[in-house]
Protein backbone atom coordinates (compact mmCIF):
# COMPACT_ATOMS: atom_id res chain seq x y z
CA UNK A 1 0.00 0.00 0.00
CA UNK A 2 1.30 3.47 -0.88
CA UNK A 3 0.47 6.88 0.52
CA UNK A 4 -0.11 9.64 -2.03
CA UNK A 5 1.39 12.85 -0.67
CA UNK A 6 -0.23 16.14 -1.60
CA UNK A 7 2.30 17.76 -3.98
CA UNK A 8 3.24 21.40 -4.33
CA UNK A 9 0.32 22.86 -6.30
CA UNK A 10 1.37 26.45 -6.45
CA UNK A 11 4.05 28.85 -5.35
CA UNK A 12 3.79 29.53 -1.64
CA UNK A 13 0.76 27.26 -1.11
CA UNK A 14 1.13 25.05 1.99
CA UNK A 15 -2.44 23.84 2.45
CA UNK A 16 -5.75 23.56 0.65
CA UNK A 17 -9.34 22.57 1.29
CA UNK A 18 -10.75 19.26 0.02
CA UNK A 19 -13.76 20.31 -2.03
CA UNK A 20 -14.92 17.01 -3.48
CA UNK A 21 -13.73 13.41 -3.43
CA UNK A 22 -14.35 11.83 -6.84
CA UNK A 23 -13.73 8.32 -5.45
CA UNK A 24 -14.49 6.34 -2.31
CA UNK A 25 -12.48 3.87 -0.29
CA UNK A 26 -12.40 0.55 -2.12
CA UNK A 27 -12.91 2.11 -5.58
CA UNK A 28 -10.74 1.03 -8.48
CA UNK A 29 -8.79 3.88 -10.09
CA UNK A 30 -7.02 4.24 -13.43
CA UNK A 31 -3.86 6.20 -14.11
CA UNK A 32 -4.60 9.94 -14.49
CA UNK A 33 -8.20 9.46 -13.28
CA UNK A 34 -9.46 12.50 -11.33
CA UNK A 35 -9.45 11.54 -7.64
CA UNK A 36 -10.12 14.72 -5.67
CA UNK A 37 -10.72 18.44 -6.15
CA UNK A 38 -8.96 20.82 -3.77
CA UNK A 39 -9.30 24.58 -3.40
CA UNK A 40 -6.23 26.72 -2.81
CA UNK A 41 -6.29 30.46 -2.20
CA UNK A 42 -5.88 30.91 -5.94
CA UNK A 43 -7.76 28.24 -7.84
CA UNK A 44 -9.64 24.95 -7.88
CA UNK A 45 -7.14 22.15 -8.60
CA UNK A 46 -7.89 18.59 -9.69
CA UNK A 47 -5.60 15.84 -8.35
CA UNK A 48 -5.30 12.71 -10.49
CA UNK A 49 -4.21 9.14 -9.77
CA UNK A 50 -0.47 8.48 -10.23
CA UNK A 51 -1.14 4.90 -11.44
CA UNK A 52 -3.86 2.26 -11.63
CA UNK A 53 -4.94 0.54 -8.44
CA UNK A 54 -7.51 0.53 -5.64
CA UNK A 55 -8.15 3.28 -3.08
CA UNK A 56 -7.69 1.94 0.44
CA UNK A 57 -8.01 5.06 2.59
CA UNK A 58 -8.99 8.74 2.34
CA UNK A 59 -7.02 10.64 4.96
CA UNK A 60 -8.71 14.06 4.65
CA UNK A 61 -12.49 14.38 4.71
CA UNK A 62 -14.43 16.67 2.41
CA UNK A 63 -14.39 20.22 3.74
CA UNK A 64 -11.22 19.70 5.80
CA UNK A 65 -7.73 21.06 5.21
CA UNK A 66 -4.99 19.02 3.53
CA UNK A 67 -1.32 19.88 4.02
CA UNK A 68 1.26 19.91 1.25
CA UNK A 69 3.68 16.96 1.56
CA UNK A 70 1.26 15.15 3.91
CA UNK A 71 -0.68 11.97 3.01
CA UNK A 72 -3.86 12.71 1.05
CA UNK A 73 -5.01 9.17 0.31
CA UNK A 74 -3.65 5.64 0.26
CA UNK A 75 -3.94 3.17 -2.58
CA UNK A 76 -2.85 -0.32 -3.53
CA UNK A 77 -1.36 -0.48 -7.00
CA UNK A 78 -2.40 -3.25 -9.36
CA UNK A 79 -0.04 -6.17 -8.97
CA UNK A 80 0.94 -5.07 -5.46
CA UNK A 81 -1.17 -7.61 -3.57
CA UNK A 82 0.86 -10.24 -1.81
CA UNK A 83 3.96 -8.12 -1.41
CA UNK A 84 5.06 -7.83 2.17
CA UNK A 85 7.07 -4.66 1.86
CA UNK A 86 4.04 -2.45 1.54
CA UNK A 87 5.80 -0.28 -0.99
CA UNK A 88 4.94 0.17 -4.61
CA UNK A 89 7.76 0.27 -7.11
CA UNK A 90 6.93 3.15 -9.44
CA UNK A 91 6.69 2.33 -13.14
CA UNK A 92 9.84 2.70 -15.20
CA UNK A 93 9.85 4.82 -18.33
CA UNK A 94 9.08 2.84 -21.45
CA UNK A 95 12.07 1.95 -23.60
CA UNK A 96 12.59 4.52 -26.29
CA UNK A 97 12.59 3.47 -29.91
CA UNK A 98 15.66 3.63 -32.14
CA UNK A 99 14.61 6.88 -33.75
CA UNK A 100 14.42 8.59 -30.40
CA UNK A 101 17.76 7.16 -29.32
CA UNK A 102 19.35 8.47 -32.51
CA UNK A 103 17.88 11.94 -32.18
CA UNK A 104 20.55 14.67 -32.02
CA UNK A 105 18.53 16.35 -29.27
CA UNK A 106 18.80 13.28 -27.05
CA UNK A 107 22.02 13.71 -25.13
CA UNK A 108 23.07 10.82 -22.93
CA UNK A 109 23.04 11.49 -19.20
CA UNK A 110 26.35 11.86 -17.39
CA UNK A 111 28.00 8.53 -16.54
CA UNK A 112 27.44 7.19 -13.06
CA UNK A 113 30.24 7.86 -10.63
CA UNK A 114 29.63 4.86 -8.43
CA UNK A 115 33.16 4.95 -7.09
CA UNK A 116 32.81 8.48 -5.70
CA UNK A 117 33.06 8.89 -1.92
CA UNK A 118 29.53 10.20 -1.70
CA UNK A 119 28.13 7.19 -3.47
CA UNK A 120 30.17 4.79 -1.35
CA UNK A 121 29.16 6.27 1.99
CA UNK A 122 25.45 6.63 1.32
CA UNK A 123 24.52 3.73 -0.92
CA UNK A 124 26.02 0.79 0.93
CA UNK A 125 23.20 -1.62 1.56
CA UNK A 126 20.55 1.00 0.84
CA UNK A 127 17.83 0.74 -1.78
CA UNK A 128 17.54 3.68 -4.22
CA UNK A 129 14.29 5.60 -4.35
CA UNK A 130 12.66 6.80 -7.53
CA UNK A 131 11.64 10.44 -7.64
CA UNK A 132 8.39 10.61 -9.60
CA UNK A 133 7.75 13.78 -11.60
CA UNK A 134 4.77 15.39 -9.84
CA UNK A 135 1.90 17.40 -11.25
CA UNK A 136 3.54 20.77 -11.93
CA UNK A 137 0.58 22.59 -13.38
CA UNK A 138 -3.05 22.21 -14.30
CA UNK A 139 -3.40 19.93 -17.32
CA UNK A 140 0.36 19.42 -17.80
CA UNK A 141 1.25 15.79 -18.58
CA UNK A 142 4.81 16.15 -19.84
CA UNK A 143 7.75 18.54 -19.93
CA UNK A 144 11.17 18.80 -21.54
CA UNK A 145 14.34 18.41 -19.51
CA UNK A 146 16.27 21.61 -20.16
CA UNK A 147 19.29 21.22 -17.89
CA UNK A 148 20.48 18.69 -15.32
CA UNK A 149 22.23 20.47 -12.45
CA UNK A 150 23.69 17.24 -11.05
CA UNK A 151 25.28 14.04 -12.36
CA UNK A 152 24.91 10.42 -11.31
CA UNK A 153 26.90 9.73 -8.17
CA UNK A 154 26.73 13.30 -6.85
CA UNK A 155 25.70 14.05 -3.29
CA UNK A 156 22.66 16.33 -2.94
CA UNK A 157 21.15 18.37 -0.13
CA UNK A 158 17.47 18.90 0.67
CA UNK A 159 15.95 21.63 -1.54
CA UNK A 160 19.04 21.74 -3.77
CA UNK A 161 18.13 22.56 -7.41
CA UNK A 162 18.53 19.39 -9.46
CA UNK A 163 16.96 19.93 -12.86
CA UNK A 164 15.22 22.62 -14.93
CA UNK A 165 12.23 21.46 -16.97
CA UNK A 166 10.15 23.40 -19.47
CA UNK A 167 6.40 22.91 -19.53
CA UNK A 168 4.02 24.44 -22.04
CA UNK A 169 3.70 27.42 -19.72
CA UNK A 170 6.90 28.10 -17.80
CA UNK A 171 10.41 27.05 -16.81
CA UNK A 172 10.20 25.06 -13.58
CA UNK A 173 12.98 24.15 -11.17
CA UNK A 174 12.82 20.73 -9.48
CA UNK A 175 14.64 20.47 -6.15
CA UNK A 176 15.77 17.56 -4.01
CA UNK A 177 13.16 16.18 -1.59
CA UNK A 178 15.88 15.23 0.91
CA UNK A 179 19.63 14.81 1.25
CA UNK A 180 21.27 11.83 -0.41
CA UNK A 181 23.13 10.69 -3.51
CA UNK A 182 21.87 10.63 -7.08
CA UNK A 183 22.05 7.09 -8.42
CA UNK A 184 20.39 7.40 -11.84
CA UNK A 185 19.04 10.04 -14.24
CA UNK A 186 16.19 8.48 -16.21
CA UNK A 187 15.52 11.27 -18.70
CA UNK A 188 18.44 12.79 -20.64
CA UNK A 189 18.71 16.48 -21.33
CA UNK A 190 16.55 17.50 -24.26
CA UNK A 191 14.10 14.62 -23.92
CA UNK A 192 10.54 14.63 -22.61
CA UNK A 193 9.66 13.55 -19.08
CA UNK A 194 6.18 12.31 -18.22
CA UNK A 195 4.20 13.34 -15.15
CA UNK A 196 3.88 10.41 -12.68
CA UNK A 197 6.91 8.68 -14.24
CA UNK A 198 10.41 8.37 -12.67
CA UNK A 199 12.65 11.36 -13.28
CA UNK A 200 15.71 10.27 -11.29
CA UNK A 201 16.68 7.85 -8.54
CA UNK A 202 18.59 8.62 -5.37
CA UNK A 203 19.77 7.01 -2.15
CA UNK A 204 18.72 9.01 0.92
CA UNK A 205 21.46 10.08 3.30
CA UNK A 206 19.61 8.36 6.17
CA UNK A 207 18.43 5.36 4.18
CA UNK A 208 19.39 2.97 6.94
CA UNK A 209 17.01 4.58 9.41
CA UNK A 210 13.83 4.02 7.39
CA UNK A 211 12.75 1.82 4.52
CA UNK A 212 9.77 3.97 3.59
CA UNK A 213 9.76 5.25 0.03
CA UNK A 214 9.52 8.99 -0.41
CA UNK A 215 6.19 9.82 -1.99
CA UNK A 216 6.32 10.32 -5.71
CA UNK A 217 4.53 13.61 -5.41
CA UNK A 218 6.47 15.10 -2.50
CA UNK A 219 8.63 17.39 -4.61
CA UNK A 220 9.48 21.04 -4.51
CA UNK A 221 8.74 23.02 -7.64
CA UNK A 222 9.65 26.63 -8.14
CA UNK A 223 8.69 29.12 -10.83
CA UNK A 224 10.99 30.37 -13.55
CA UNK A 225 14.43 30.68 -12.02
CA UNK A 226 14.91 34.15 -13.42
CA UNK A 227 12.24 35.37 -11.01
CA UNK A 228 13.85 33.81 -7.90
CA UNK A 229 17.57 34.58 -8.06
CA UNK A 230 18.05 34.27 -4.35
CA UNK A 231 17.21 30.58 -4.40
CA UNK A 232 20.33 29.56 -6.26
CA UNK A 233 22.99 32.11 -5.47
CA UNK A 234 24.35 29.78 -2.80
CA UNK A 235 24.63 26.90 -5.29
CA UNK A 236 26.17 28.66 -8.27
CA UNK A 237 28.08 31.94 -8.47
CA UNK A 238 26.35 34.86 -10.09
CA UNK A 239 27.29 35.29 -13.70
CA UNK A 240 28.18 38.36 -15.65
CA UNK A 241 28.82 39.37 -19.22
CA UNK A 242 25.90 37.90 -21.11
CA UNK A 243 25.05 35.07 -18.74
CA UNK A 244 21.96 34.67 -16.63
CA UNK A 245 21.94 35.06 -12.85
CA UNK A 246 22.91 31.39 -12.32
CA UNK A 247 25.87 30.99 -14.61
CA UNK A 248 23.94 29.68 -17.63
CA UNK A 249 23.33 31.52 -20.86
CA UNK A 250 19.54 32.03 -20.86
CA UNK A 251 17.75 30.37 -23.80
CA UNK A 252 14.48 28.52 -24.27
CA UNK A 253 14.42 24.74 -25.01
CA UNK A 254 13.42 25.43 -28.62
CA UNK A 255 16.41 27.73 -29.07
CA UNK A 256 18.77 25.23 -27.43
CA UNK A 257 17.43 22.53 -29.73
CA UNK A 258 18.00 24.76 -32.75
CA UNK A 259 21.55 25.42 -31.59
CA UNK A 260 22.20 21.68 -31.16
CA UNK A 261 20.73 20.82 -34.55
CA UNK A 262 23.14 23.19 -36.27
CA UNK A 263 26.14 22.10 -34.20
CA UNK A 264 26.62 25.54 -32.71
CA UNK A 265 27.60 26.79 -29.27
CA UNK A 266 25.49 29.17 -27.23
CA UNK A 267 28.66 30.94 -26.10
CA UNK A 268 29.36 31.98 -29.70
CA UNK A 269 25.97 33.66 -30.20
CA UNK A 270 25.29 37.16 -28.90
CA UNK A 271 21.93 37.23 -27.10
CA UNK A 272 19.68 40.23 -27.58
CA UNK A 273 17.17 39.29 -24.88
CA UNK A 274 17.03 40.13 -21.20
CA UNK A 275 20.20 39.15 -19.26
CA UNK A 276 21.80 38.17 -22.57
CA UNK A 277 19.04 35.67 -23.37
CA UNK A 278 19.63 34.04 -26.77
CA UNK A 279 16.50 34.30 -28.91
CA UNK A 280 15.58 32.36 -32.03
CA UNK A 281 16.26 35.37 -34.22
CA UNK A 282 19.75 35.62 -32.70
CA UNK A 283 20.53 32.08 -33.84
CA UNK A 284 19.10 32.70 -37.31
CA UNK A 285 21.05 35.94 -37.58
CA UNK A 286 24.25 34.11 -36.56
CA UNK A 287 23.65 31.43 -39.17
CA UNK A 288 23.07 34.08 -41.83
CA UNK A 289 26.02 36.31 -40.91
CA UNK A 290 28.65 33.87 -39.75
CA UNK A 291 27.75 30.65 -41.55
CA UNK A 292 25.80 31.51 -44.71
CA UNK A 293 25.96 27.97 -46.02
CA UNK A 294 25.23 26.24 -42.73
CA UNK A 295 22.41 23.75 -42.84
CA UNK A 296 22.69 23.05 -46.58
CA UNK A 297 24.97 20.05 -46.06
CA UNK A 298 24.39 17.09 -43.77
CA UNK A 299 26.79 16.68 -40.88
CA UNK A 300 29.89 14.76 -41.90
CA UNK A 301 29.35 15.49 -45.61
CA UNK A 302 32.33 17.04 -47.39
CA UNK A 303 31.73 20.49 -48.83
CA UNK A 304 33.61 21.49 -52.02
CA UNK A 305 35.68 24.64 -51.83
CA UNK A 306 34.08 27.80 -53.13
CA UNK A 307 34.61 28.25 -56.85
CA UNK A 308 35.27 24.53 -57.37
CA UNK A 309 32.71 22.54 -59.32
CA UNK A 310 32.33 18.87 -58.28
CA UNK A 311 33.41 16.45 -61.06
CA UNK A 312 29.96 14.88 -61.49
CA UNK A 313 28.30 18.27 -61.87
CA UNK A 314 31.06 19.45 -64.25
CA UNK A 315 30.63 16.39 -66.45
CA UNK A 316 26.85 16.73 -66.50
CA UNK A 317 27.19 20.41 -67.30
CA UNK A 318 29.42 19.67 -70.25
CA UNK A 319 26.78 17.27 -71.58
CA UNK A 320 24.07 19.91 -71.16
CA UNK A 321 22.13 17.84 -68.62
CA UNK A 322 23.17 19.44 -65.37
CA UNK A 323 20.87 18.11 -62.63
CA UNK A 324 19.00 20.66 -60.59
CA UNK A 325 20.05 20.57 -56.95
CA UNK A 326 17.42 20.60 -54.22
CA UNK A 327 16.91 24.05 -52.78
CA UNK A 328 16.90 22.97 -49.16
CA UNK A 329 16.24 20.26 -46.64
CA UNK A 330 13.15 18.97 -44.91
CA UNK A 331 13.23 20.48 -41.44
CA UNK A 332 11.56 18.38 -38.76
CA UNK A 333 10.35 20.13 -35.64
CA UNK A 334 8.58 18.19 -32.88
CA UNK A 335 5.29 19.57 -31.62
CA UNK A 336 5.89 20.30 -27.97
CA UNK A 337 5.04 22.77 -25.26
CA UNK A 338 2.38 25.33 -26.01
CA UNK A 339 1.83 24.13 -29.58
CA UNK A 340 1.24 20.56 -28.41
CA UNK A 341 -1.24 21.66 -25.77
CA UNK A 342 -3.02 23.94 -28.24
CA UNK A 343 -3.27 21.10 -30.75
CA UNK A 344 -4.83 18.74 -28.20
CA UNK A 345 -7.25 21.33 -26.85
CA UNK A 346 -8.40 22.51 -30.26
CA UNK A 347 -9.05 18.94 -31.42
CA UNK A 348 -10.94 18.20 -28.21
CA UNK A 349 -12.99 21.40 -28.44
CA UNK A 350 -13.85 21.03 -32.12
CA UNK A 351 -14.78 17.36 -31.75
CA UNK A 352 -16.77 17.50 -28.50
CA UNK A 353 -18.48 20.92 -28.59
CA UNK A 354 -21.19 21.67 -31.18
CA UNK A 355 -20.18 25.13 -32.40
CA UNK A 356 -22.75 27.73 -33.40
CA UNK A 357 -21.42 30.64 -35.48
CA UNK A 358 -22.94 34.12 -35.54
CA UNK A 359 -21.60 37.10 -37.52
CA UNK A 360 -22.29 40.83 -37.26
CA UNK A 361 -20.97 44.23 -38.33
CA UNK A 362 -20.14 46.89 -35.75
CA UNK A 363 -19.82 50.59 -36.53
CA UNK A 364 -16.83 51.72 -34.45
CA UNK A 365 -16.58 55.26 -35.84
CA UNK A 366 -17.52 56.86 -32.53
CA UNK A 367 -15.35 54.44 -30.58
CA UNK A 368 -12.29 55.32 -32.65
CA UNK A 369 -12.92 59.02 -32.07
CA UNK A 370 -13.28 58.47 -28.32
CA UNK A 371 -10.06 56.51 -28.16
CA UNK A 372 -8.16 59.27 -29.96
CA UNK A 373 -9.40 61.78 -27.40
CA UNK A 374 -8.43 59.56 -24.47
CA UNK A 375 -5.03 58.35 -25.75
CA UNK A 376 -3.09 61.41 -24.48
CA UNK A 377 -4.64 60.98 -21.03
CA UNK A 378 -3.62 57.31 -20.93
CA UNK A 379 -0.12 58.09 -22.14
CA UNK A 380 0.45 60.42 -19.18
CA UNK A 381 0.09 57.28 -17.04
CA UNK A 382 2.35 55.20 -19.33
CA UNK A 383 -0.59 53.20 -20.66
CA UNK A 384 -1.10 52.44 -24.34
CA UNK A 385 -4.79 52.69 -25.11
CA UNK A 386 -6.05 50.34 -27.83
CA UNK A 387 -9.58 49.24 -28.70
CA UNK A 388 -9.23 45.98 -26.78
CA UNK A 389 -10.01 47.50 -23.32
CA UNK A 390 -13.28 48.88 -24.72
CA UNK A 391 -14.13 45.50 -26.26
CA UNK A 392 -13.56 43.80 -22.90
CA UNK A 393 -15.43 46.37 -20.83
CA UNK A 394 -18.44 46.33 -23.18
CA UNK A 395 -18.41 42.53 -23.09
CA UNK A 396 -18.49 42.49 -19.27
CA UNK A 397 -21.49 44.86 -19.33
CA UNK A 398 -23.30 42.74 -21.92
CA UNK A 399 -22.86 39.67 -19.71
CA UNK A 400 -25.28 41.30 -17.24
CA UNK A 401 -28.04 40.89 -19.83
CA UNK A 402 -27.10 37.36 -20.97
CA UNK A 403 -25.09 35.77 -18.15
CA UNK A 404 -25.10 32.33 -19.78
CA UNK A 405 -22.32 33.55 -22.11
CA UNK A 406 -20.11 33.72 -19.00
CA UNK A 407 -21.07 30.30 -17.63
CA UNK A 408 -19.65 26.79 -17.71
CA UNK A 409 -21.05 23.27 -17.99
CA UNK A 410 -20.18 20.57 -15.51
CA UNK A 411 -18.42 17.44 -16.78
CA UNK A 412 -21.65 15.43 -16.91
CA UNK A 413 -23.43 18.22 -18.84
CA UNK A 414 -26.18 18.23 -16.22
CA UNK A 415 -25.60 21.66 -14.68
CA UNK A 416 -24.83 25.20 -15.81
CA UNK A 417 -22.52 27.09 -13.46
CA UNK A 418 -22.91 30.88 -13.72
CA UNK A 419 -19.61 32.51 -12.85
CA UNK A 420 -19.48 35.64 -10.66
CA UNK A 421 -16.54 37.32 -12.44
CA UNK A 422 -15.95 38.11 -16.09
CA UNK A 423 -12.36 37.08 -16.84
CA UNK A 424 -11.81 37.94 -20.48
CA UNK A 425 -9.13 35.97 -22.31
CA UNK A 426 -7.27 37.37 -25.28
CA UNK A 427 -5.46 35.19 -27.80
CA UNK A 428 -1.79 36.23 -28.02
CA UNK A 429 0.72 35.02 -30.60
CA UNK A 430 3.67 34.57 -28.24
CA UNK A 431 7.21 33.33 -28.88
CA UNK A 432 6.26 29.80 -27.84
CA UNK A 433 2.91 29.68 -29.66
CA UNK A 434 -0.70 30.72 -29.17
CA UNK A 435 -1.63 31.39 -25.54
CA UNK A 436 -4.74 32.94 -24.00
CA UNK A 437 -3.99 34.97 -20.83
CA UNK A 438 -6.99 36.65 -19.29
CA UNK A 439 -7.81 39.91 -17.54
CA UNK A 440 -9.47 39.11 -14.23
CA UNK A 441 -12.68 40.77 -12.98
CA UNK A 442 -13.18 43.10 -15.94
CA UNK A 443 -16.60 44.06 -14.58
CA UNK A 444 -14.89 45.71 -11.57
CA UNK A 445 -12.11 47.51 -13.45
CA UNK A 446 -12.05 50.83 -15.27
CA UNK A 447 -11.14 50.98 -18.95
CA UNK A 448 -7.75 52.40 -17.97
CA UNK A 449 -7.15 49.56 -15.50
CA UNK A 450 -8.10 46.99 -18.14
CA UNK A 451 -5.72 48.68 -20.62
CA UNK A 452 -2.89 48.56 -18.10
CA UNK A 453 -3.49 44.86 -17.47
CA UNK A 454 -3.60 44.11 -21.21
CA UNK A 455 -0.30 45.93 -21.62
CA UNK A 456 1.30 43.83 -18.87
CA UNK A 457 0.03 40.51 -20.23
CA UNK A 458 1.10 41.36 -23.78
CA UNK A 459 4.62 42.27 -22.64
CA UNK A 460 4.90 39.07 -20.60
CA UNK A 461 3.71 37.00 -23.56
CA UNK A 462 6.29 38.49 -25.89
CA UNK A 463 9.03 37.63 -23.40
CA UNK A 464 7.63 34.14 -22.82
CA UNK A 465 7.07 34.90 -19.13
CA UNK A 466 3.30 34.65 -18.68
CA UNK A 467 2.51 33.39 -15.19
CA UNK A 468 0.32 30.30 -14.87
CA UNK A 469 -2.15 32.30 -12.81
CA UNK A 470 -2.70 34.60 -15.79
CA UNK A 471 -3.57 31.61 -17.98
CA UNK A 472 -6.11 30.12 -15.58
CA UNK A 473 -9.69 31.04 -14.85
CA UNK A 474 -10.76 32.55 -18.17
CA UNK A 475 -14.53 32.71 -18.69
CA UNK A 476 -14.92 34.11 -22.24
CA UNK A 477 -12.35 34.91 -24.94
CA UNK A 478 -11.55 37.41 -27.70
CA UNK A 479 -9.38 36.67 -30.73
CA UNK A 480 -8.28 39.85 -32.49
CA UNK A 481 -7.51 38.58 -36.00
CA UNK A 482 -7.88 42.14 -37.26
CA UNK A 483 -4.44 42.89 -35.84
CA UNK A 484 -3.04 40.69 -38.63
CA UNK A 485 -5.32 42.09 -41.31
CA UNK A 486 -8.02 39.44 -41.15
CA UNK A 487 -11.67 40.29 -41.77
CA UNK A 488 -13.58 37.11 -40.92
CA UNK A 489 -12.82 33.97 -38.91
CA UNK A 490 -14.65 31.00 -37.42
CA UNK A 491 -13.02 30.72 -33.98
CA UNK A 492 -12.88 27.52 -31.92
CA UNK A 493 -14.14 27.78 -28.35
CA UNK A 494 -11.49 27.76 -25.64
CA UNK A 495 -13.03 25.01 -23.49
CA UNK A 496 -14.41 24.93 -20.83
CA UNK A 497 -15.66 28.38 -21.83
CA UNK A 498 -18.94 28.59 -23.74
CA UNK A 499 -18.21 31.41 -26.21
CA UNK A 500 -15.48 33.20 -28.13
CA UNK A 501 -15.50 36.12 -30.56
CA UNK A 502 -13.14 36.81 -33.46
CA UNK A 503 -12.71 40.50 -34.21
CA UNK A 504 -11.82 41.51 -37.75
CA UNK A 505 -10.04 44.64 -38.93
CA UNK A 506 -11.85 47.98 -39.12
CA UNK A 507 -12.44 49.30 -42.62
CA UNK A 508 -13.71 52.67 -43.84
CA UNK A 509 -16.76 51.76 -45.91
CA UNK A 510 -19.73 53.66 -47.41
CA UNK A 511 -22.97 53.44 -45.45
CA UNK A 512 -26.35 55.21 -45.55
CA UNK A 513 -27.16 57.60 -42.70
CA UNK A 514 -30.62 58.42 -41.30
CA UNK A 515 -31.29 60.83 -44.21
CA UNK A 516 -30.38 58.26 -46.86
CA UNK A 517 -27.09 59.90 -47.71
CA UNK A 518 -23.86 57.96 -48.20
CA UNK A 519 -21.35 58.59 -45.43
CA UNK A 520 -17.90 57.25 -44.52
CA UNK A 521 -18.02 54.89 -41.50
CA UNK A 522 -15.52 52.61 -39.75
CA UNK A 523 -16.97 49.09 -39.95
CA UNK A 524 -15.62 46.13 -38.03
CA UNK A 525 -16.78 42.54 -38.56
CA UNK A 526 -17.16 40.16 -35.63
CA UNK A 527 -17.85 36.42 -35.58
CA UNK A 528 -19.09 34.66 -32.47
CA UNK A 529 -18.84 30.95 -31.73
CA UNK A 530 -21.10 29.57 -29.00
CA UNK A 531 -21.58 26.16 -27.41
CA UNK A 532 -24.84 25.06 -29.03
CA UNK A 533 -25.60 22.68 -26.16
CA UNK A 534 -26.73 25.64 -24.06
CA UNK A 535 -26.51 28.73 -26.29
CA UNK A 536 -28.98 29.15 -29.13
CA UNK A 537 -29.15 31.70 -31.93
CA UNK A 538 -31.52 34.04 -30.12
CA UNK A 539 -29.35 34.15 -27.00
CA UNK A 540 -26.13 34.94 -28.80
CA UNK A 541 -27.90 37.50 -31.02
CA UNK A 542 -29.28 39.36 -27.99
CA UNK A 543 -25.89 39.27 -26.31
CA UNK A 544 -24.12 40.51 -29.44
CA UNK A 545 -26.66 43.31 -29.86
CA UNK A 546 -26.05 44.49 -26.29
CA UNK A 547 -22.28 44.35 -26.78
CA UNK A 548 -22.58 46.13 -30.13
CA UNK A 549 -24.73 48.86 -28.55
CA UNK A 550 -22.00 49.73 -26.05
CA UNK A 551 -19.34 49.81 -28.78
CA UNK A 552 -21.35 51.93 -31.21
CA UNK A 553 -22.34 54.38 -28.46
CA UNK A 554 -19.37 54.09 -26.09
CA UNK A 555 -20.53 56.96 -23.88
CA UNK A 556 -23.39 54.72 -22.66
CA UNK A 557 -20.82 52.63 -20.79
CA UNK A 558 -20.42 55.53 -18.39
CA UNK A 559 -23.94 54.89 -17.09
CA UNK A 560 -22.88 51.49 -15.76
CA UNK A 561 -19.55 52.37 -14.17
CA UNK A 562 -19.47 52.50 -10.44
Amino acid sequence: MSDFMLPDIGEGIVECEVVEWRVSEGDEIAEDQPVVEVMTDKALVEITAPEAGRVTKLYVAKGEIAKVHAPLFAYEAHGEGGESSGAVEPPRPAARDEDEMASPAAEAPPPAASSSPAATTTSAGAKPKDFILPDIGEGIVECEVVEWRVAEGEAIEEDQPLVDVMTDKALVEITAPEAGTVSKLYVPKGEVAKVHAPLFAYVPAHAGESEELVSAAASRTEPDVSQTPGRRESVEPAASGGRGPYGRIPASPAVRRLVREHGLSLEAIAGSGKDGRVLKQDVLRYLEDEQPEHGQVERGEARPARGVTPPARREASQQGTAPREPQGEVRVEPIRGVRAVMARRMVESASTIPHFQYGEEVDVTELLALRERLKPVAETQQVRLTLMPFFMKALALAVREEPILNARLNAEVTEIHYLPSVNVGMAVDSQSGLIVPNVKQVEQRSVLEVAREIQRLTADAREGRVAQEDLKGGTISISNIGAFGGTYAAPIINAPELAIVAIGKSQWLPRFDDRGEVVRRAIMTVTWAGDHRVIDGGTIARFCNAWKGYLESPETMLLHLG
